[in-house]
């Protein structure tokens, strides 16, 4: 009886133990996902084991609800790098999950399907892999979800179609395939469905239009298929579907009408074989029974002879296609060596070049895209621009390999994901900046890449930085941008500068700047048609001799590759210059501008690069030693300080339609000049 006693002893102890470690407290959860979302401890210093999730001094962006349980967590933009961890499905009563505009990566954890409460799910603009998990179709309060902008794979689960709240289904700019689930037609409250830029394939389901409150509806560059359901034309300029070739339907601009064989299948969401059986998962060496009575059938034997067939056949195509490549690359490089001997000096000649230079040829330099590339060639008609504009600012490559000393790496300034920055010196003894774009960046439409163009060489304004030429290089697969070279660098170097620096602005340069700055704003704006810049920030304001400010990169986006925009976009939203609406619309505005804008105004005031939550309630409480940089030493005005940080909050409202025009700002900041 004793070892019995024991036993059972032993085994509560156990029992105890072990309930113990498997009921982490949220604090708990809290710090295990902290070391998932930033292993490096960058960005979440204020979690800290000893802290109270609860309070407002710690744990930046948790918040809880009345009972004291975790219900939101807010780290949109913040520059994580992790993944998201399964602790996250511990957190019961959490209602807003906010992770976009970061660089998370992995799968999206199946434990997320446990969080019952949760109504906002913001998971878009990361990097995030792996297919949706169809549990989340269990997840009854879903009001929103937003996985935009990553790189999901799979199918679209046909499980979303029981999320009875859902409003806003945003999946766009992914990397799924499938068909449309006609499950999603029964979402009563949809309103917003953005499919857009994936790999869809098969029809739209007709189910579709039974979403009776569906307001928006983007199911562009897919491979979609079949007749498109009639009754979506209710949406109108609402519903976009360019770009799926096979697409037909009446009434539809753009598209063909239907033949007998593109009838849609109603509530079949998956793409089906002639025999009635579905594709998806079926293992590729599944014995399926063939159906005679609609196909021919070969016996086995004749198969198999057939395969032999078509193997030599096939063998004897990649023989001959590979002696071909091979003699025209042979040819090709004789061709290319030879044509150091010959190079011209022509303007528009952008393909002759020195064998030397080949060689230190930029790091962005795609052989890939070296061939059919070439949209300012001699002949090439219709490409918009006036003889005055191709004399004025088309250079040869030649010019800018000379001005770089062939891309020498001691020009070289600076290079992002997409670009590389060299100083360069021209004929004339001006010294320029050249911007390498590679064409895998560009607008892959070269009619959109050169109404690109022709928006940059129109943009003109003492606070813009100027554009002096540019240059398309077939045979380097490169555009080159040529800027006039801004000698003090960007208002990023101003900011964070140690007192006593010859770098502290003083209170008029300041002002200065901001006046500058929304000037520039506002030429771009008044342009008609109106032009946003999209990407304004401290990196893109460079200042010159005389402290006065110049936008870079204005219009830029005008002819880079959607992708390469959306990754500087992520760049933004991680410095806080991204306004708030452009997670729900996906679209820029003016507004957008003067968000960013008013970020600006309040790194310049408290010559800080990150905007802290003190800055700003320092403006609304008119606290104004707390938003003045301590660098000044007390040597600015109160009464501009207090306007100029009412201006950077109307800025920087929440919601757009607060926000003043540029030109009411300007009319303020022109007032408050005139007085000091």
């Amino acid at each position: 009886m004793s070892r019995l006693h024991y036993f059972l002893l032993t085994l509560f102890l156990y029992i105890t133990r072990y309930c113990s470690y498997s009921l982490p407290t949220e604090l708990d959860l809290l710090m295990q996902i902290k070391d998932s979302l930033d292993p490096q401890n960058r960005f979440l210093t204020s979690w800290t084991p000893n802290a109270d999730p609860c309070s407002a001094d710690s744990f930046y962006g948790v918040a809880c609800n009345e009972n004291g349980r975790v219900a939101n967590i807010s780290l949109q933009g913040k520059g994580l790098s992790g993944k998201i961890p399964a602790a996250v499905g511990g957190l019961k009563s959490l209602t807003g999950l906010y992770l976009h505009f970061n660089a998370l990566y992995g799968d999206i954890p199946v434990e997320i399907a446990s969080l019952s409460e949760l109504s906002d799910l913001y998971l878009n603009v990361n990097n995030l892999s792996g297919e949706i998990p169809s549990q989340i179709g269990n997840m009854a309060g879903l009001q929103v979800v937003q996985l935009c902008y990553n790189e999901l794979t799979g199918s679209i689960p046909t499980q979303l179609g029981s999320l009875k709240k859902l409003s806003v289904l945003a999946l766009q700019y992914n990397q799924l395939t499938g068909a449309i689930p006609a499950s999603l037609g029964d979402l009563g409250v949809l309103t917003r469905l953005d499919l857009s830029f994936n790999k869809l394939f098969g029809s739209v389901p007709v189910k579709l239009a039974d979403a009776t409150k569906l307001e928006v509806l983007d199911i562009r560059n897919n491979s979609l298929s079949g007749n498109l359901p009639s009754a979506l034309k209710r949406l109108d300029s609402r519903f976009q579907y360019e770009n799926n070739a096979k697409l037909c339907g009446v009434g539809f601009s753009n598209l063909k009408n239907c033949t007998a064989s593109d009838r849609p299948s109603l509530n079949r969401p998956e793409p089906f074989r002639p025999n009635g059986l579905p594709t998806k998962d079926i293992p590729e060496s599944a014995n399926l029974p063939s159906d005679c009575r609609r196909t021919p059938c070969s016996s086995p034997s004749k198969s198999a002879h057939t395969g032999v067939i078509l193997g030599v056949t096939g063998l004897f195509i990649a023989l001959i296609v590979t002696g071909l490549f091979t003699f025209s690359w042979h040819r090709r490089r004789k061709q290319r060596i030879g044509s150091v001997l010959d190079s011209t000096d022509g303007r528009l000649s952008t393909d002759q070049v020195k064998e030397v230079c080949r060689r230190s040829a930029s790091p962005l330099i795609s052989l890939e895209y070296s061939n059919g590339w070439d949209p300012l060639a001699k002949g090439q008609n219709g490409n918009g621009f006036s003889q005055e504009v191709l004399e004025t600012f088309v250079f040869n490559l030649e010019e800018v390999e000379r001005a770089t000393q062939c891309f020498s790496e001691m020009n070289l300034l600076g290079r992002s994901n997409y670009s590389a920055i060299y100083k360069g010196t021209l004929r004339d003894g001006s010294v320029v900046a050249i911007k390498c774009i590679a064409k895998t960046s560009c607008k892959t439409d070269e009619a959109e890449f050169l109404k690109g163009l022709k928006i940059l060489t129109s943009v003109k304004h003492e606070n813009l930085v100027r554009l002096r030429g540019f240059c398309c290089s077939k045979g380097r697969g490169e555009c080159f941008l040529i800027y006039n070279f801004v000698p003090n660098g960007s208002l990023l170097q101003y900011l964070d500068v140690k007192e006593g620096s010859e770098k502290v602005l003083e209170w008029s340069t300041r002002i200065s700047i901001i006046n500058g700055i929304a000037k520039g704003i506002g030429y771009l704006h008044g342009k008609k048609p109106g032009l946003v810049h999209q990407n304004l920030s401290a990196e893109k304001v460079l200042i010159d001799r005389r402290y006065k400010p110049l936008l870079l990169d204005s219009g830029l986006h005008k002819l880079l590759a959607d992708d390469i925009v959306f990754s500087m976009l992520k760049a933004s939203a991680a410095m806080g210059y991204l306004a708030p609406e452009y997670t729900t619309t996906g679209r820029f505005t003016e507004k957008s501008d003067i968000y960013a804008f008013g970020m600006i105004i309040f790194q310049i005031l408290s010559g800080k690069r990150k905007v802290a939550q003190l800055t700003r309630l320092a403006a609304e409480s008119s606290k104004i030693e707390d938003l003045i940089d301590t660098n000044l030493g007390g040597k600015f005005s109160e009464p501009e300080a207090a306007k100029l940080g009412r201006i950077a909050l109307l800025c920087t409202h929440e919601s757009p339609s607060h926000r003043p025009s540029i030109e009411n700002i300007t009319q303020e900041l022109s007032g408050l000049i005139g007085s000091s």
